[in-house]
């Protein structure tokens, strides 16, 4: 039975879908959603969804089957909106819930949907429900390790910093200076405001931090010794 629902595409109605709970992706434009449906609407879905089947043993001792999205959200997305009642699907079976966040985070980094912060906070979920290293994440994502713990360093920023990352307000190399100032958050937030409302570029936003960083240091070796004020 696993062979057949593995080496099959099966039409299944789009309301029998759910979406996948392990789904990192959380921004989806509306633009591009729906070019996508356009074009759905005239060829139809040329590539199937993967998901994984649900059964739900009803009250009166039947059995309701169901299905969970793996990949292919904006595919199933943009067929909703095209208004198609069924999509072409592959069944994936025996996949735990590790292997539907890792299947969800790969198709979404191989197609560069993810932005910033939906990534970082994907890498989160494998270090916190999973415990995986960042070597591990890295070997499992084709990255390096160094690579996962910058991006995963990125939570660390506050939440409106954040947002604007998601929104493409400013760039994942605007982080690195603002990142620079993480204990002086007040600095932190005037240099953010800098790179938000002036259009400022990452090096002079390095310069803005370094420049603080460097007066800071000169401003504690230029305090008069406590003991000598005694």
């Amino acid at each position: 039975m696993s062979q057949l629902y593995s080496n099959s595409i099966f039409w299944i109605d789009v309301d029998k879908i759910n979406p996948n709970p392990f789904q990192p992706r959380r921004e989806f434009e509306a633009t591009k959603l729906k070019d996508l449906s356009d074009s759905i609407r005239m060829y139809g879905v040329l590539q199937p969804l993967v998901v994984s089947r649900v059964e739900h043993e009803k009250p009166d001792g039947g059995l309701m089957v169901e299905y969970e999205l793996i990949a292919g959200e904006r595919r199933l997305r943009a067929s909703k909106l095209a208004g198609l009642t069924q999509v072409p699907v592959v069944v994936r079976v025996g996949d735990d819930n590790l292997m539907k966040l890792e299947l969800a985070i790969i198709e979404n980094l191989q197609r560069e949907d993810l932005n910033a912060v939906e990534r970082a906070r994907a890498f989160y979920r494998f270090v916190n429900e999973f415990k995986y290293t960042h070597a591990q994440i890295g070997t499992k994502m084709g990255k390096s390790r160094e690579y996962v713990s910058n991006t995963l360093r990125l939570l660390q920023l506050p939440e409106e910093i954040l947002n604007a990352l998601s929104e493409g307000k400013i760039t994942e190399g605007h982080t690195r200076p603002i990142m620079m100032l993480q204990d002086r958050p007040e600095e932190q937030m005037v240099l953010f405001k800098e790179i938000l409302y002036k259009k400022i570029t990452v090096r002079e936003a390095e310069k803005i931090a370094r420049k603080i960083a460097f007066d800071r240091v000169r401003k504690v070796e230029y305090m008069p010794d406590p003991e000598i004020n005694e």
